[in-house]
């Protein structure tokens, strides 16, 4: 876990910057918020609304990010002016707080900003609970956000803006389960599904701690945050409470217990650089940091003890079991339905790989493989997500994890023949070859075979059965003799590549679906 989190591929230093940027940014809006005059209350809601803005906001172009950023406070105020209001009326606030969790989640729906936007609403009530927010303090807190957010937004567009020298990113979509509409949207289940575990979480929290409840629901809400399924929900669950008891426990040896400054703001720093720099390779990791930064916090305010790291443990155990009891029974989004829907959008990529790249060696000038094997290494990566629940090592079902095992080797396999073929692409030097166009063909229609195969067709794909054993071994025939006939370098070794992605997705069709016809994940 360690090596995963710090040893990790980080190409372009794209995490460090991050990181780095998220400490400078968050450091410089809890600073301006002193030289305001804001109390501590004022200081924590202005540095918790910097961290949301440098961390949540996710569209894929500067504009857009600058737009999203911009309307933060739009969904942020009114719900903290809400909380605020309904600070002595526990029965509406607690339907209130509902009502925002099941919006936040179903926002996901509009995609990146959507979600950004869900984020900061659900959270600026969280810190009206965690501040014991009243009318009386709405203007110094409704200050520090507006003015955290700025600050914010000066450091990542004005200040350091590493994404404008960097490739748009390809992001693609939450796909909904067969149907995409009503109940049938991924996003829509699982917004009722958040709402009853915010629930529960919210009632067992309070008969818990009458003061603290609204940690399970903060729990709840995170676990269900950038999952699609049943069993994604269930595996960030774990992670999540194994992250609290790390972090607790690394708490207690470093987080200065009456909240000396200097210390303090130490820790805090660390603490910001491990959340952002861990949180795309190690939700384990990012828990720990998270929660160490809430025992320096704590700290500050001066009432921080064992008793109160018990009962957050306690209340993030009640939060998991909200979430994993809502996914379990409560409009169940199922791990296959979703890990099918990317494998499919993978496999589409793959075969517009192809065609573009052949297309270029065709002598196409248009056509650009690049930006879509950018988008490739998106889909796989989702796919990654998706089927970590059956690489687990909890997981029981070995045959299963198995199959997931090989299926993302065989992807990963064909993401390298592509980024081969696109580099052969790219060689000036390449020109067409008839053969190309024959070996792009037989890829392509063992992409549709996979395709139909996933979408409950006849299984008649690419690598099953001797017919198509035979197909392989003549097609693989067909291109080693062409390759040993006189060849320049590039149509060479564009063929090699296609003869491996043809290999490749011939033997997908075996752990994608089994002779018998049951799934690679099951129900």
């Amino acid at each position: 876990m360690v090596k995963r989190a710090f040893v990790a591929p980080d190409p372009g230093r794209i995490r460090l910057r991050f990181a780095t940027r998220a400490v400078l940014g968050i450091g410089l809006a809890v600073a301006v918020s002193g030289l305001a005059g804001h109390s501590l209350a004022g200081a924590v809601t202005g540095g918790l609304a910097a961290l949301l803005a440098l961390f949540t906001v996710t569209d894929p172009t500067v504009r857009g990010q600058a737009v999203t950023t911009a309307l933060l406070p739009v969904a942020g105020l009114p719900v903290l002016a809400a909380a605020a209001e309904l600070h002595d009326h526990p029965v509406v606030r607690d339907l209130a707080f509902l009502a925002v969790v099941g919006a936040g989640v179903y926002a996901r729906r509009w995609g990146p900003r959507g979600h950004s936007l869900g984020v900061f609403a659900f959270m600026t009530f969280f810190a009206a609970q965690f501040l014991h927010a009243t009318t009386g303090q709405l203007p110094e807190l409704t200050a520090a956000v507006l003015l955290s957010v700025l600050t914010a937004a000066a450091v990542r567009f004005g200040l350091w803006c590493y994404e404008r020298r960097l490739p748009p990113a390809a992001v693609p979509a939450v796909p909904g389960v067969p149907g995409g509409t009503g109940l049938a949207r991924v996003t829509t289940r699982q917004a009722v599904q958040a709402t009853a575990g915010a629930g529960f979480a919210l009632v067992v929290g309070q008969l818990v701690s009458g003061q603290r409840w609204y940690w399970a629901v903060g729990a709840t809400w995170w676990i269900f945050v950038n999952t699609a399924s049943r069993g994604e929900t269930l595996v960030r669950g774990f992670r999540r409470v194994l992250g609290t008891v790390i972090g607790i426990g690394l708490g207690v040896l470093v987080v200065p217990l009456h909240g000396a400054a200097l210390p303090t703001a130490v820790v805090v720093a660390v603490c910001v650089f491990g959340i952002f720099y861990t949180a795309a390779v190690s939700y384990t990791w990012m828990m720990l940091w998270v929660t160490v930064l809430a025992e320096s916090l704590y700290g500050l305010l001066g009432v921080l003890s064992p008793g109160l790291l018990a009962l957050r443990l306690g209340e993030t155990a009640v939060g998991a079991l909200g979430a994993w009891l809502a996914v379990l029974f409560v409009l169940p989004v199922t791990t296959h339905a979703v890990t099918d829907a990317w494998i499919q959008r993978a496999l589409r990529c793959v075969h517009t790989c192809t065609a573009e790249a052949t297309a270029r060696l065709a002598g196409v000038p248009e056509a650009g493989p690049a930006p879509r094997v950018a988008e490739l290494e998106q889909l796989l990566g989702r796919v990654r997500l998706s089927v970590a629940p059956l690489v687990h090592p909890l997981n029981p079902m070995l045959g299963r994890k198995r199959r997931a095992r090989q299926v993302l080797a065989l992807l990963d396999d064909c993401a390298r023949e592509i980024r081969g073929l696109v580099a052969v692409a790219a060689d000036p030097e390449a020109s067409h070859d008839a053969r190309l166009a024959a070996a792009c063909w037989r890829v392509e229609a063992a992409v549709e075979a996979l395709i139909e195969q996933e979408a409950g067709g006849t299984g008649e794909a690419g690598g099953t059965g001797e017919a198509a054993r035979a197909r392989e071994t003549a097609g693989a025939e067909h291109i080693t003799a062409g390759i040993a006939r006189p060849a320049t370098a590039g149509p060479a070794r564009a063929l090699t590549h296609l003869h491996g992605l043809e290999r490749a997705l011939a033997e997908l069709a075996a752990p994608l679906r089994t002779p018998s016809g049951s799934p690679l994940v099951g129900a």
